[in-house]
């Protein structure tokens, strides 16, 4: 079984949009994730059905029994998080560290579990579909990616499947790194800017780093040629492969305007470019040639 993470130095990138239509291409039996708990938007392209709703619990709370409460307030004068004043805790300041609990002379205070969210478990057009949403202001989000691919691998083993295939979070933070380690390869998705240029040089120092093996697709390469250059004159320095280059296609967008993957339009520009990057990879993850072949329906 393969694992692959799409990832791109910021949002708008296209990488959401790549992962709908590999995922959509590989026939064999696959696994999605989408590891943006923070704004998770594959299930937009691929309309999963959920099967399975679970909270997460990504820490503790400070919680006051007034019944026991005096309001001296040294739980307030301790806490370097001005997170409680007289035994009322500011849910979204409450780091959980549990000093305030320590310190109540009162015994007035505990901790509880947080509930930052919830994770699903759904079949989509795809396939089957994790991906979770955390609540408004919530954190822990690394936790969380990782929870979301602990399932994930645990349903792909249980059935067999041949690839785990993750939408990353954008940027190079806690949640990214998150859905990074431990997979056999990554798919960097660039545009041909100084920005993406930018963001990708960072994406392949994280790579390297975790010891993930990278591959770029070099999406809207048409829109700056000098840019695209510079983005494969980088790759040959660090040998990095060039898998796939996609064209700027307007049939994209309207593909997300209707909630489909680009491919479902099989004769824009975009989509023949990335049936050609979807038999690459399946050429990489697959070493016999009839296993990558039934891996892509044309």
């Amino acid at each position: 079984m393969k694992q692959w993470v799409v990832l791109s130095g910021k949002g708008g990138t296209g990488k959401t949009s790549v992962t709908a239509s590999l995922a959509s291409l590989w026939k064999t039996p696959g696994v999605c994730v989408d590891a943006d708990v923070d704004a998770a938007n594959l299930h937009i392209l691929l309309h999963p059905e959920n099967r399975l709703r679970e909270a997460f619990v990504g820490g503790k709370t400070a919680v006051c029994d007034f019944e026991f409460c005096t309001a001296c307030n040294l739980c307030g004068e301790l806490c370097r998080f001005d997170a409680i004043t007289s035994g009322h805790v500011n849910r979204l300041a409450c780091e959980g560290c549990g000093l305030c609990v320590l310190a109540c002379p009162q015994q007035a205070l505990q901790l509880t579990d947080r509930v930052n969210g919830n994770w699903f478990e759904a079949q989509s057009s795809a396939g089957p579909l994790f991906y979770a949403r955390l609540g408004a202001g919530e954190g822990n989000s690394g936790k969380l990616v990782g929870k979301l691919r602990e399932k994930a691998r645990e349903f792909a083993l249980r059935n067999n499947s041949d690839w785990i295939l993750i939408d990353g979070p954008p940027g190079t933070g806690c949640p990214t790194m998150a859905a990074l380690t431990g997979n056999d390869a990554m798919l960097a998705v660039a545009e041909p800017s100084p920005s993406g240029l930018h963001d990708l040089v960072r994406l392949l120092d994280l790579a390297q780093n975790f010891l993930v093996k990278a591959y770029v697709c070099i999406n809207k390469e048409d829109l700056n040629a000098e840019m695209a250059l510079k983005i494969r004159s980088l790759c040959d320095q660090q040998r990095v492969p060039v898998v796939g280059a996609i064209p700027y296609d307007p049939a994209v967008v309207e593909g997300a305007r209707r909630g489909l993957p680009v491919v479902k339009w099989p004769e824009s520009s975009a989509a023949h470019a990335l049936r050609r990057l979807a038999r690459h990879l399946a050429q990489l993850s697959f070493q016999d040639k009839e296993s990558s072949e039934k891996t892509i329906v044309e």
